[in-house]
């Protein structure tokens, strides 16, 4: 079975915009050791795989088009630093929309997992948000809340009951102190 890791990507991989949504690359900003954190990854031969929604799309801030260009200059510079993404699954709607792809639902999670060999019980998801947490235990997935997003602080852990497996300060701590641990 492939061991496998999902990221959300705002907050996790890139800067998060607080209060506004990531819609050019010029917005896009890479956050400290992503680079560094993904090519430990690929390192170890985990399968890397971008959770997240997009809801900028439905709500006509941005095109499929600008997403899916986004897209391909993230997955390309991050392979040019050395690390993999291996798919990316976006949710573009609403939230009134009711949608299952839509975090916190598993929608994504299980779309993304359809004919690969993944490991769910021993699979991360890696997010910054109690959306992604929530995501993360509906599918039966190990959750790891990182503090380089929305979550600024430990205390941000408890979302109405639902509490991340594991809390890390950013991807790279969440890759070497829990992820490369755990699937030893």
């Amino acid at each position: 079975m492939d061991k496998v890791v999902f990221l959300d990507r705002d907050g996790v991989i890139n800067r998060d915009i607080e209060g506004g949504y990531v819609t050019s690359w010029a917005k896009f900003e890479f956050l400290p050791n992503v680079f560094e954190a993904l090519r430990r990854l690929k390192e170890y031969g985990f399968r890397v795989v971008i959770i997240s929604n997009q809801a900028g799309v439905g709500r006509g801030l941005y095109t499929e088009e600008s997403l899916a260009q986004i897209t391909l200059k993230m997955v390309e510079r991050v392979k040019k630093e050395g690390g993999n993404i291996d798919d990316v699954f976006y949710c573009i709607h609403r939230p009134d929309e009711g949608c299952f792809c839509r975090k916190p639902n598993p929608g994504l999670i299980k779309q993304a997992s359809l004919g690969r060999n993944y490991d769910l019980a021993r699979a991360f998801m890696v997010g910054d948000s109690e959306k992604d947490i929530a995501a993360a235990k509906a599918a039966g997935v190990n959750s790891i809340l990182v503090l380089s997003g929305k979550a600024q602080v430990e205390s941000d852990a408890d979302f109405f009951g639902i509490k991340p497996d594991f809390i890390a300060e950013d991807l790279l701590d969440a890759v070497e102190n829990v992820i490369i641990k755990q699937a030893g």
